[in-house]
């Protein structure tokens, strides 16, 4: 998989609330399926698909202790979402940059010169 399509897939797991608080619940502790579904209002098999989901995007780990699969969050999860809104303001902050220069009659050699 791409990186482009797996932050595309983190994205669509994350726009689900359900999902989300799912992720909160096990960002501190790892939970059974059934102690995540005690925190929501709709069926186990509901929260199951949820965490299907969240796994395939990478962002949940499962471990098997016993009969019981414990989840819990993986922060790496969102590295490439992480990446992509950090180029996203990168490259915000190189526009703001170059509007303030261009309004004050500043070149990018200039700026440069100014720099040094």
């Amino acid at each position: 998989m791409s990186e482009d399509s797996s932050t595309d897939e983190v994205l669509r797991a994350l726009a689900e609330p359900r999902r989300r608080g799912i992720l909160r619940l096990v960002a501190q502790d790892e939970l059974s399926a059934g102690e995540i579904a005690a925190a929501f209002d709709v069926s186990r098999t509901a929260i199951s698909q949820h965490v299907t989901v969240l796994k395939n995007a990478g962002l949940l780990a499962e471990r098997r202790d016993g009969t019981r699969r414990l989840y819990r969050a993986r922060p790496e999860g969102l590295d490439g979402v992480r990446a992509f809104l950090d180029g996203m303001w990168g490259d915000a902050l190189d526009t703001a940059r170059r509007l303030v220069e261009a309004e004050r009659g500043l070149s990018d050699d200039e700026e440069g010169r100014h720099a040094v």
